[in-house]
């Protein structure tokens, strides 16, 4: 066992490949002072028996970014350690065997070429000249990665430590992380014990939590929420087959299996829609397995011998059961834990821990050195896991459906069908009894839209128009004509109060915060570089009070990052939680004034109650604060009512409404209104990376303040020009949809990708918004092209505009 230091800049807990990867990332940075703690040996928990795939393509930008990154790092890894990994560029192909798939896999493939991925699009001939020996019997198209690949699990975690080692890193096996000790916020040390007596204190300034399926319990000890669950993993390896020469990664994800040509033999894995959780670990386990469930693999298996008949002459050498982690999300956590302020996480990896550790690795270790994120990671970053998350029995529930999530058609708008029904705002059963269909985020049960008498109020899963289309229809043109109302709940409310609120606000908030009592302003958190950290609203409740509201995703990110500034400033102020407190109900459209009037007093007109202003009402029998803001472009008012008398408030708008039309309207509805009217999505349209002015925020910037966080970044963009714009785009076509990351074409050629899509009705075609390169020109120049959207391979002309489509002057949300 190497000598393990008594001080360390990063110790890091795990030596499975992400933790050897994070070291090894950190040592390429310059930290020499670095130890990597392993209970056993490395590898032996989940990294040795991964099958080692390595795809280039995921669901995102960012995510793609870092998977270009692994396989690239994995080529040249083994001429800089000597330690051979087995990795190969070997391609693969995944085929479709209905429709839906294939319209899936097309627009991955669309997507891949605007993140710069090299992909085709293959026939089913085109597949059996790349794999003659598969049966394509109702396989309708494929993709093909020429650069994708496989490698040795365990050979590149090796290789990876080998390469910490060789920059002064310390890796030390058979050593476990059994305590800390913790000063407030920060872990100062970490207890170690060796397996040979030894024992020892490492003080340090950072700990990464890289202990895969053991993640959860390190979490714990390091006062951190690490929600994942150990679930089984099945595979088969073939004895050789005579002849049987290399072969793409082959994906057949419509009968939940992948196979892989291994040294003459191949290797069937499954991703099964109903896996099994698996725990709790034994203290013992090192490169153990799981007892053999062959009933559970034999459907799995029936099917791969059709598919593949020479598999039926084929003996099998090992059937393979071992354990992998999974997340509630299906997406891996990376990033500083919200709770903490030097406790780091890359756990959790949803069976791509191979393909995804050398660019976690990288962004983590980046992260680390910078103190702030090298490109938008919200789609891992640890801190969207809600507390509750981090339960047991919610855990072992949602990860019997995560590990076949990952094989199963990815439609829009797919709800997990687990662990429902854990958070429930004030307005659940009064929207459920009305035909409420709910969707989950971050725990929540949201109303997306409303069934009709006698129609199923289930979701219809297609890429083309789902069930819900003419619903959300009715409830959008509601909104846009008469009076819609839907609940907004499950928003994040955080209160800032203190005798510094006022000062502190200024510093976060790019907009001015000196305004007075009742007032509302939207605005943004920047970070140094001007990009954007949070999009809220903040109301000024009184003189030391303010009400923040933030996306449902992001409110513990966003209460983390005020939490942090405070404590970096000491700002005399107190942030605290209280979006449960109160029920949030949303009233929107022309006749939105007329339905409070007939239930309160108060006066709804422009000259007592302006847009952006506030004021407490009483309304039916109790007492309620409205906000006149609208994120759907009508005129409205989001109703404020503590939870004790939602029910009340709710029964008396919606029997006020019974006789002007008053329509129940769902979340899909304010995703497919707001973006007529442009407004942005944040983690989609605007992220850390994008830049406050790019993003057409200007106007909520007020640089005349002294001292905010990103004033100069803004002020050197103002200097130095844009170099990209957020455009508005309408399709000329009325059929095709967007969701996102479709890729936009000017004149041409690719130049980005949608960052949102959805449906406008009012405008009638679909409607997406995306970031367009314009570095020296002029707006002018910019609308004067020629603009396509790529719809799953089909070129489709597009309107574009960079002011809103839908009432460009904001006239409606003041009548």
């Amino acid at each position: 066992m190497p000598e393990i230091p008594a001080h360390a800049r990063a110790v890091i807990i795990g030596g499975g490949v992400i933790g050897c990867s994070v070291a090894y990332h950190l040592t390429k940075l310059g930290w020499t002072d670095v130890v990597l703690l392993e209970r056993k040996q490395l590898t032996s928990g989940t990294t040795w028996h991964a099958a080692g795939l390595i795809a280039q393509l995921r669901a995102t930008a960012n995510m793609t970014k870092l998977a270009k990154y692994s396989q690239e790092l994995y080529g040249d890894l083994e001429a800089e350690t000597g330690v051979a990994t087995g990795f190969k560029r070997c391609g693969s192909i995944t085929v479709a065997l209905t429709e839906e798939r294939r319209e899936e896999i097309f627009r991955q493939a669309a997507m891949a070429r605007a993140f710069g991925v090299e992909v085709d699009e293959i026939t089913p001939d085109e597949i059996k000249a790349r794999y003659a020996h598969l049966n394509l019997e109702n396989v309708v198209a494929g993709v093909y990665l020429d650069k994708d690949g496989q490698g040795d699990p365990a050979n590149i975690a090796q290789a990876l430590a080998k390469g910490a080692r060789q920059r002064g890193g310390v890796v030390a096996e058979r050593t476990k992380a059994t305590g800390v000790t913790r000063e407030g916020r920060r872990i100062t040390g970490v207890d170690w014990q060796g397996e040979d007596g030894t024992s020892g204190h490492i003080a340090c300034d950072h700990v990464v939590n890289c202990a895969g399926m053991w993640g959860r319990d390190v979490g714990l000890m390091l006062n951190t929420n690490v929600p994942l669950q150990a679930c089984e993993h099945f595979y088969i390896v073939t004895e050789s087959i005579p002849g049987l020469t290399q072969l793409p990664v082959l994906r057949v994800p419509d009968e939940h299996a992948y196979y892989k040509e291994d040294a003459g033999k191949i290797l069937l894995g499954a991703f099964e829609p109903v896996s099994k959780p698996w725990g709790p670990i034994p203290d013992s386990f090192e490169f153990d397995q799981l007892p053999e469930d062959f009933d559970h693999f034999e459907p799995i298996l029936e099917k791969a011998v059709a598919r593949m008949p020479m598999l039926a002459e084929a003996g099998i050498h090992t059937f393979f059961n071992g354990p992998e982690s999974f997340t509630p999300d299906d997406a891996y956590h990376l990033g500083l834990a919200p709770e903490m302020d030097n406790v780091w996480v890359a756990a959790g990896f949803n069976s791509i821990g191979i393909q995804s550790a050398g660019g976690a690795g990288m962004a983590l270790a980046q992260w680390m050195q910078d103190g702030a994120k090298p490109f938008d990671l919200g789609d891992v970053d640890i801190s969207r896991m809600q507390p509750f998350q981090g339960n047991k029995t919610y855990l072992m529930d949602r990860s019997t459906e995560t590990l076949g999530l990952l094989y199963a058609d990815h439609f829009p708008y797919r709800q997990k069908a687990t662990a429902r029904g854990v958070r429930r705002t004030p307005f659940h059963q009064h929207l459920a009894q009305q035909g409420a269909v709910f969707g989950e985020l971050a725990g929540w049960e949201r109303a997306n839209w409303f069934a009709e008498e006698g129609q199923s109020p289930d979701y219809a899963y297609s890429w083309k128009r789902q069930n819900f289309f003419d619903n959300v229809r009715a409830e959008h043109m509601a909104v846009r004509e008469n009076v819609g109302m839907y609940d907004m709940s499950s928003f994040g409310k955080l209160r800032v109060e203190g005798p510094e609120a006022e000062a502190f606000l200024n510093y976060v908030c790019g907009a001015d915060m000196s305004v007075p009592v009742g007032k509302i302003v939207y605005t943004q958190f920047l970070n140094p570089a001007g990009g954007i950290e949070a999009d809220v609203t903040v109301t000024r409740l009184a003189e030391t009070a303010y009400l923040v509201v933030t996306p449902a995703a992001t409110r513990l990110a966003d209460q983390t990052w005020m939490m942090r500034r405070a404590r970096e400033r000491e700002a005399q102020v107190v942030i605290t939680d209280v979006t449960a407190g109160e029920g949030v109900l949303a009233v929107m459209g022309p006749n939105a004034r007329k339905l409070l009037q007939a239930v309160s007093p108060a006066d709804f007109s422009n000259a007592v109650n302006p847009f952006g202003t506030a004021q407490e009402i009483e309304i039916g029998m109790g007492l309620a604060r409205v906000h006149r803001v609208t994120y759907v472009g009508e005129l409205g008012w989001e109703v404020y009512v503590s939870a004790d008398m939602a029910g009340h408030v709710f029964e008396t708008l919606y029997e006020a409404g019974q006789g002007m039309g008053l329509t129940l309207c769902g979340m899909h509805m304010m995703d497919t209104c707001r973006i007529e009217k442009g407004f942005r999505h944040f983690s989609h349209d605007i992220t850390c990376e994008d830049h406050v002015l790019e993003a057409g925020l200007g106007f909520a910037v007020k640089t005349a303040k002294p001292d905010f966080i990103g004033r100069d970044a803004v002020l050197r963009k103002k200097d130095a020009g844009l170099n990209a714009r957020m455009v508005q785009f309408r399709l000329t076509d009325p059929e095709p949809l967007l969701y996102h990351n479709e890729p936009i074409l000017r004149d041409g050629e690719i130049v980005g990708y949608l960052s949102s899509g959805a449906y406008g009705h009012a405008l009638g075609g679909a409607m997406g918004l995306g970031y367009v390169p314009c570095k020296g020109e002029s707006v002018e120049q910019v609308l004067a092209s020629r603009y396509q959207i790529d719809v799953a391979g089909t070129l489709v002309d597009a309107e574009a505009s960079l002011k809103p489509m839908y009432d460009p002057k904001s006239e409606r949300v003041k009548l």
